[in-house]
């Protein structure tokens, strides 16, 4: 990540700007690594948003307030008392470092003026929020506590007097001149290594840029320029699924040079900064939720098939149950000739003469023996029927299950999975969570992807099972078509004709819709079937998403959809 020194520097400029005089009105704690001011200033309230999370260390500016938790933390009623109602009066960056200290003044219960400083590391898994008693130098409280044992250079407690950091040895990069970088460049194979060992404030990437610009010190000069001018664009390096990788205020060589990558310009530093951790986390939670779906469907499709398994062998032994029946008869035609205490006895069939040897429990009369074989064959005969019927229901399940894992795997948000998750509650793989203390649940509202044809016609497509029962047997019409891949989990997906009959182009274009929200999107020549809504029926107790159908036809199209407009 590129929150080094120089986009500090650029960060500081911009609040600085926005900041300075303002007053806080509230403080918030949405998170136990994060807060949220909101300032109200000369050009209206502006929402500060800080976090000191290892994988989201940042400052910057946002436009929504997000949710809080009803009992704010300490350290936020620590905030509250020392800052509330606090005027600022400088926003500043120490020396070229990631560190930002925002200096305020408020009035303590008696009247009396104080200085309070925030100072805010943005150093990774080491980052931390400070308040600091300007007066006496010491640290008030933090948004978290280091001691002696995990840290013995550098404590951070309450009381305790607040210490920089360790210096790198590095010059500043607002310090450095021609001279200096041209020591560190000249001559060498690698000199963003150098750049990087030498020089305060610059990341890796940036560096490798610097090296490669062909005039290292020009280059630096502008852009220590651009920042003081605000003259410079802001830019997030987007991944080929669009997933950022990289955010800075000047074009770096590691992306710009790659074709995989490409980027987007913003008008702030602050929506730039925004855009990269509110994608990139929602990218990352949605990847970490799906993986623990996934586990759980996995754990569930793992039991199913093994309980397929044994249903299959037991299904086996009770259709080869035949020789319990001629057992049970031949011994009844020939109790004369069996002795009590027999182990076996061997009699010969009247159905084809053959040679026929029985095992006998000797505790049983021969009578007995017969009768026991009778019962076997009566209870094989009517385990035939409940393993089929059993068969059925599991093999229903794993068809479901592995249904539900493809929407899963496909899913392209937070509230996707959440909704999946609930189907899985709704049906019995996991336990429903306590209800919220304020009421029911959130009435779910049904949307579905939505596209549009070369034609203008609309095509919707479900986002989960539940969402694909509502399109099919709730918002289509009889004369509607309805799309879903050959024997393969997806989506169902409806053509609305709106009384129009569908020409060829609008059944491949709706097909291929269908195959890309399938689990074989990625193939090619899907099999896709289709036919009018109307012939789509959902039978009594079936899984979500479960329909039977008739009057289908089949179409083989490679997976797409329709551009965006």
């Amino acid at each position: 990540m590129s929150y080094d020194g120089v986009v500090t520097k650029a960060m500081v400029r911009e609040l600085s700007d926005l900041l300075t005089l303002g007053k806080i009105e509230k403080i918030y704690q949405p998170q136990p690594e994060q807060l949220l001011f909101v300032i109200h200033t000369k050009r209206g309230k502006q929402r500060l948003f800080i976090s000191s999370s290892g994988n989201h260390s940042a400052v910057y500016l946002v436009h929504d307030t997000p949710e809080n938790p009803a009992k704010p933390p300490v350290f936020c009623m620590v905030l509250r008392k020392h800052l509330g109602a606090a005027r600022i009066t400088s926003v500043m960056q120490h020396e070229n470092d990631r560190i930002i200290e925002i200096l305020m003044e408020t009035t303590n219960e008696m009247g009396f003026a104080e200085n309070r400083k925030l100072i805010i590391e943005i150093m990774g898994k080491h980052s931390n929020v400070l308040l600091i008693n300007m007066e006496t130098g010491r640290i008030i409280d933090s948004i978290k506590h280091v001691s002696i044992d995990v840290n013995r250079a550098r404590q951070i407690l309450p009381g305790k007097a607040y210490e920089y950091p360790p210096a790198q040895n590095k010059k500043p990069f607002t310090e450095v001149d021609h001279e200096y970088l041209e020591s560190l460049t000249d001559g060498q194979l690698q000199p963003e290594r150098s750049i990087l060992s030498g020089i305060q404030g610059i990341s890796p990437v940036l560096a490798q840029t610097i090296a490669s610009s062909g005039a290292p010190y020009d280059f630096l000069k502008a852009l220590i320029t651009s920042i003081d001018d605000k003259s410079f664009t802001p830019l997030v390096y987007l991944d080929e699924t669009d997933k950022p990788v990289d955010f800075h205020i000047t074009p770096l060589a590691a992306y710009e040079e790659d074709s995989r990558y490409r980027s987007l310009a913003f008008a702030t530093l602050s929506e730039a900064a925004c855009y990269y951790f509110i994608n990139r986390e929602s990218s990352n939670t949605v990847k970490q939720k799906s993986n623990d779906l996934l586990r759980v469907i996995k754990t569930n499709l793992d039991k199913l098939k093994l309980k397929m398994q044994r249903l299959e062998e037991d299904l086996y032994k009770a259709e080869n149950s035949e020789q319990y029946r001629l057992y049970g008869e031949l011994l009844t035609a020939n109790l004369h000739i069996v002795k009590p205490g027999m182990k076996e006895v061997t009699v010969t069939s009247y159905y084809d003469g053959s040679d026929v040897k029985i095992p006998l429990d000797p505790k049983f009369s021969p009578a007995k023996n017969a009768q026991n074989y009778y019962k076997r064959y009566g209870k094989a005969k009517t385990a035939i029927k409940e393993k089929k019927l059993q068969i059925e229901g599991t093999s229903s399940d794993i068809a479901y299950l592995e249904s539900v894992a493809s929407f899963v795997e496909r899913a392209g948000s937070i509230e996707e999975i959440d909704l999946i998750r609930q189907e899985l509650m709704e049906s019995g793989y996991i336990r429903f969570r306590k209800p919220p203390k304020n009421g029911a649940r959130k009435k779910y509202k049904p949307q579905p992807y939505t596209y549009t044809l070369s034609s203008g016609k609309t095509v919707m497509a479900g986002r989960n099972n539940n969402e694909n029962d509502w399109l099919t047997m709730k918002k289509a019409s009889g004369q509607d078509l309805w799309f879903h891949t050959k024997d393969i989990p997806g989506s169902h997906v409806i053509l609305f004709l709106e009384g129009a009959e569908p020409t060829e182009e609008e059944l491949f274009e709706t097909a291929a819709i269908a195959a890309y929200h399938s689990k074989y999107s990625a193939s090619q020549n899907v099999p896709v079937d289709y036919t009018k809504v109307r012939y789509v029926k959902k039978p009594s107790g079936s899984k979500p998403g479960f329909v039977i159908f008739t009057h289908n036809r089949t179409l083989y199209v490679d997976p797409a959809v329709p551009e965006k407009a």
